[in-house]
């Protein structure tokens, strides 16, 4: 029984230790988010170049994390509920991976766009937009650490208020295209990193969903609430990293 505890008393200690990579690799990710955010409405292309070099720590961070949930599971040989944890942990990591590219790529276009003319209010909608997506992530993390299905769900229906702003922005750079052919390259741009930001709020609402199953260890019987009407009318492929 003695040594039953000390497996488990272990286990928690290495479980720990990899949460608190994942809540810095978090709070990165949400930096990186209001940097490019504010970096790209700023036109300030040195935060910008902060936010690129950032993401390479982000990058990092993921890789000790599969690192340690690996050598977790090889040592501790851990039960099934413990292995869905574990695995749960790993999934969060890879979502928030994936958000600090998609935040890389929001700051790879300040400079081209801090050369054009300015498309008035683009810069403060997409911030609104980044702040929506930054307070989604931030919730489906503490939603993980609480073990909080009911707050996780709350993640996954705000992910249609993002997909309405997008929606929104989507029109409004269509008008400025239509209006004026001088502004389709600038607002090309402004359309990929408004895809950008709403890609986040998709990974947001994974990592939620994975809460979910991790509490109940089912996931969402629902389909996820999506509100994204352009894919009829895209301007083009997504840009990836």
């Amino acid at each position: 029984m003695n040594e039953e505890k000390h497996i488990a008393s272990a286990f928690d200690r290495d479980l720990e230790a990899i949460q608190a990579l994942i809540m810095k690799m978090g709070g990165l990710v949400e930096e990186n988010l209001t940097n490019a955010a504010r970096a790209l409405e700023d036109r300030d292309t040195e935060l910008a170049e902060k936010v690129r070099a950032a993401d390479k720590v982000i990058d990092k961070l993921e890789e000790e994390v599969n690192e340690e949930a690996a050598r977790l599971i090889a040592l501790r040989s851990p039960t099934a509920g413990d292995l869905r944890t574990v695995l749960t942990v790993m999934k969060i990591a890879t979502n928030l991976e994936r958000c600090g590219d998609y935040a890389k790529n929001l700051a790879k276009r300040t400079g081209v766009l801090a050369e054009m003319n300015p498309i008035e209010g683009a810069g403060a909608s997409l911030r609104r937009m980044a702040r929506e997506v930054e307070e989604m992530l931030r919730l489906a993390l503490d939603a993980y650490l609480r073990r909080d299905a009911e707050l996780a769900e709350t993640v996954r229906h705000r992910d249609l208020d993002v997909d309405q702003m997008y929606n929104g922005l989507f029109r409004e750079f269509l008008t400025f295209m239509m209006e004026d052919p001088r502004h389709i390259t600038a607002c090309m741009h402004l359309h990929f990193i408004a895809k950008n930001i709403e890609r986040m709020g998709d990974h947001a609402t994974s990592i939620a969903e994975q809460v979910i199953y991790l509490v109940t260890g089912e996931l969402p019987e629902e389909p996820r609430p999506k509100g994204d009407l352009t894919s009829r009318q895209d301007l083009g492929p997504e840009l990836e990293q």
